[in-house]
């Protein structure tokens, strides 16, 4: 709950008034770590203990080491308070996980933030990402982790699944940096999420999941229009209901919910901005057509790269973006 100094080791100091989360960061980045109330360890430095609920109100450490408390319900203590959605940032930038800080370093480093490994903190790191960004980033590799462990069909193939995800989520993110799009902090999450539906479809309809394939190899016709005969529901819809369940941001779900469609999309936007759903969709049309297809059936109705580009105003760049796109992929395939 506080910024202290656990077993009165190491650096405290006192505020006469509530310093600012940069400041923090500024006295406390290289000395400070962060513990959440249960499963404190001792690690020899100065802690930022996080609660993380209103029963936990138990100070580790003495109430006179105190420099601020952090807490989602108040405190009665005389010292500075910060909400937890401040210490958020704090957290990334000090925790040192040396898994997730890793996969971190490798994204701001990549060619993809016009970086060649001159980052090496993860406090520069978030503030060239931003905390949102960043978010959605750790958001995303984190469920994308999780299906690395289901069974699937014979004729399912996950490392190309994954090498899709990676790839949309790739190319998202570098169409946002080049077109104004809404929301485009949440471009890489989306990329990595946005077929999630037909994992579902793989693992838990595998009996439905071949009779949509056998009908799509002999009819010709769209997966989505597949989906829909065989199961009255599409993987784009399965997709964006499990985001909205594991509470992922709403622009995040409506751009996979529209990714194949995003002319359905209801809501304008002004001033030329264009739905994330565009941006997922074009970054969905280059990947199949680049090669990184989930399915042979993908690839042939995949457009051109240029045509696909041109629905952001982007086909001049076609050659650049597909040139650096395996050089944007590494740092990624490195982190899954």
């Amino acid at each position: 709950v506080a910024i202290a100094s656990p077993g009165k080791i190491g650096l405290v100091r006192r505020v006469e008034r509530e310093p600012a989360l940069d400041e923090v960061v500024t006295l406390f980045a290289d000395s400070v770590d962060i513990v959440l109330t249960e499963g404190y360890k001792w690690a020899g430095k100065p802690k930022i203990e996080v609660s993380r609920a209103a029963r936990s109100t138990t100070l580790i450490c003495d109430p006179s080491e105190l420099l601020a408390v952090v807490a989602d319900h108040p405190l009665n203590l005389p010292v500075p308070q910060f909400d937890l959605d401040d210490i958020v940032g704090l957290a990334d930038l000090i925790e040192r996980d040396t898994v997730l800080s890793g996969n971190v370093l490798r994204l701001v480093n990549s060619a993809l933030y016009g970086r060649r490994g001159n980052v090496s903190s993860v406090r520069a790191a978030v503030s060239i990402l931003g905390l949102n960004k960043l978010r959605n980033f750790l958001l995303g590799l984190s469920v994308s982790r999780l299906w690395s462990r289901v069974r699937t069909p014979d004729n399912w193939s996950m490392a190309r699944f994954n090498g899709h995800a990676i790839a949309v989520a790739v190319l998202a993110d570098r169409l946002v940096q080049k077109a104004p799009i809404e929301y485009p902090e949440g471009a890489f999450a989306a990329g990595l999420l946005h077929d999630l539906g037909r994992l579902m479809i793989a693992t838990a309809l595998p009996d439905e999941f071949q009779r949509i394939h056998a009908m799509r190899v002999s009819s010709g016709k769209p997966l989505v229009q597949c989906e829909y005969a065989i199961i009255d529901t599409s993987h784009a819809e399965l997709s964006a209901s499990a985001l909205a369940r594991w509470n992922l941001p709403a622009p995040i779900q409506k751009a996979v919910l529209y990714h194949h469609h995003p002319e359905l999309d209801p809501e304008r936007r002004p001033g030329g901005v264009q739905p994330l759903s565009l941006a997922l969709a074009v970054a969905n049309d280059v990947a199949n057509s680049a090669g990184h297809a989930i399915a042979d059936e993908d690839a042939r109705e995949a457009p051109p790269a240029r045509d696909a580009l041109s629905r952001l105003k982007l086909a001049h760049e076609t050659d650049l973006i597909l040139a650096t796109l395996e050089e944007d992929l590494q740092p990624i395939k490195a982190s899954m």
